[in-house]
């Protein structure tokens, strides 16, 4: 069999059992196995084995059963870093980018304004992906990720050996816990916010598969805003910023939140669909 029948065979499988968009996961699925970039995938010549075959076979019964695409894989693209996620670390989501793209920016302006060591502090870091691509973007900076789970932190470690990247450091515990004598410039999260009712609606890649905890932010969606927001004062340099990625309808909530921990200076960056999406507050 050639891989360009294999495709199409594999795809049409993926669609039958209802995935969305099965054409580009047979893709990757049968890259992923043959170790082959995607241009010699269309070369119709190509010939698989019997074991690449039944190889192929297995990850597209994952996928049918509802496995994340990335869990089977082993890996999602992130800010132009290849980040390794499986069970037990939420995957990155393409959304997630334009927080590392909001930090980007403002770190750039006490960067040129300021001249000072500039240090990141990335709460609920899971994969790292977030803190990792602003130490690779800012290598004079010190950049710090916090997880509760170990598995998350293991992941993280991993993710920063693999794209070479020297200075971060990962630790695990409860938000602030571990950095208790440490003053930031910049405290960013992509914190569990998904409504603990709303959880037993999403897709079933999600609710069956990726961290209960790194989605659920209680009743209403809001506990780690209401305690990173209190306690962040406490941990920024002067003049240091807050940047946090909500859920879509959160704004309001977190605009109070914030305002009864005592910033100032709150506004909000739209996703690409004219959601409130980044939550950016300035300490004065």
């Amino acid at each position: 069999m050639t891989a360009i029948d294999k495709l199409k065979e594999v795809s049409a499988f993926l669609e039958s059992k209802g995935i969305e968009d099965a054409a580009k996961e047979a893709e990757m699925l049968i890259i992923e196995t043959l170790h082959i970039d995607k241009s010699k995938l269309y070369v119709g010549s190509l010939e698989i084995t019997e074991e690449a075959s039944k190889q192929i076979d297995a990850l597209t019964s994952r996928r049918a059963q509802g496995e994340p695409i990335q869990y089977i894989i082993g890996h999602v693209d992130f800010y132009g870093l290849r980040i390794s996620v499986g069970r037990g670390v939420l995957i990155p989501r393409p959304e997630t980018e334009l927080l590392v793209e909001e930090t980007i920016k403002e770190l750039k302006k006490r960067f040129t304004v300021h001249g000072s060591q500039v240090t990141v502090l990335d709460l609920c870091t899971g994969s790292g992906c977030i803190a990792i691509a602003l130490a690779k973007h800012f290598p004079d900076a010190d950049v710090y990720g916090i997880d509760k789970s170990d598995t998350a932190i293991q992941y993280a470690i991993r993710n920063a050996s693999e794209n070479n990247i020297k200075n971060i450091h990962f630790i695990r515990g409860d938000l602030f816990e571990p950095v208790k004598q440490i003053k930031f410039t910049c405290i960013i999260s992509n914190p569990p916010y998904i409504r603990k009712g709303d959880i037993r609606d999403l897709q079933r890649e999600i609710k069956d598969y990726e961290p209960i905890e790194a989605l659920d932010g209680g009743e209403d969606g809001l506990d780690f805003y209401r305690r990173i927001l209190k306690d962040a004062p406490k941990y920024l340099k002067k003049e240091g910023i807050v940047l946090l990625e909500i859920g879509y309808d959160q704004a309001d909530d977190v605009r109070k939140i914030a305002s009864e921990a005592g910033f100032k200076d709150i506004s909000f960056r739209k996703d690409y669909a004219g959601i409130k999406r980044i939550f950016v507050g300035k300490q004065n």
